[in-house]
């Protein structure tokens, strides 16, 4: 990083936003294997919190590296650029008084605490989307399981790749026993139960 470079302080800060907006800004962060559910449920999170008249904006995973991460690839140094990147991008929207929705399979531990702790005390959320191997081989909603398996990918996570299961997740959301209905509510509720919508940024 060059040494000429100065942090400017904006006269409009990021609690005046959050305030104008009328919500608390917050990171969801959806994390888990490929073909657990993290996108599914996180967009049907994002339009749950629209029709309530919430701010939000849903980071996905692939979408991302259409454009900002197209320069990168899935070696471990890669990922952890992707989501250094992501939580840079998450914080910046965060500053603008939104509710971030971010679903990747993010499967470093060391990866998913730098960003929370990048971020305001209380706005990182980890929620844990929950399938087992064999359930999300099985529906394989991208065919990267059935590639690995043939050899033509590298470095798929869960197979010759390790996922890191959150130890202490804010909340674990199994998807097996839930339809993506029950899942987005129980996201919902434990929104209501945990967070003061209008309270401000720290």
């Amino acid at each position: 990083m060059s040494s000429n470079l100065t942090w400017h302080q904006h006269t409009v800060d990021a609690a005046s936003r959050a305030e104008a907006l009328g919500q608390k800004p917050l990171v969801l962060w959806f994390t888990g294997l490929s073909g657990a559910g993290k996108s599914t449920l996180a967009n049907g999170v994002e339009q749950a919190l629209a029709q309530r008249g919430k701010h939000a904006f849903l980071l996905d995973g692939d979408n991302v590296r259409h454009g900002l991460c197209s320069d990168l690839g899935f070696s471990d140094s890669d990922r952890t650029e992707n989501l250094r990147r992501v939580g840079e991008v998450a914080k910046l929207m965060v500053d603008a008084g939104l509710i971030v929705l971010a679903a990747f399979v993010s499967p470093f531990a060391a990866d998913r605490q730098l960003i929370r702790e990048r971020l305001p005390q209380g706005v990182f959320v980890e929620i844990y989307v929950e399938a087992d191997l064999a359930t999300c081989e099985s529906r394989d909603p991208k065919g990267l399981y059935a590639k690995a398996r043939r050899g033509e990918i590298a470095q798929m996570t869960g197979l010759d790749s390790p996922f890191e299961v959150p130890q202490s997740a804010d909340l674990v959301v199994n998807t097996q026993q839930l339809s993506p209905e029950q899942a987005v509510a129980k996201v919902l509720a434990w929104l209501d139960d945990k967070v003061e919508w209008h309270a401000g940024i720290d």
